[in-house]
């Protein structure tokens, strides 16, 4: 290994990767929900802070709205 790198002929790029970040959020959940999930997780082998990320990521591409009728 060299002592000392030229890194002045280097170009600079952007990070390709950027898009797959997450960031990382606080989101209060009920607790039915959160166990759903987990179930779930156990039965796909993935973790459930993954299968709600993707369930949000489908409301999202495919623009699902929530309807939403409170009843007095």
């Amino acid at each position: 290994m060299r002592e000392h790198y030229d890194f002045s002929k280097m170009r600079a790029r952007k990070n390709p990767y950027v898009k797959l970040l997450k960031q990382p959020v606080t989101i209060r959940l009920d607790r039915d929900t959160v166990a759903y999930f987990k179930a779930m997780a156990v039965n796909t082998g993935l973790p459930y802070q993954n299968l709600i990320n993707l369930y949000l990521r489908d409301c999202a591409v495919h623009g699902r709205k929530l309807s939403l009728k409170w009843v007095s």
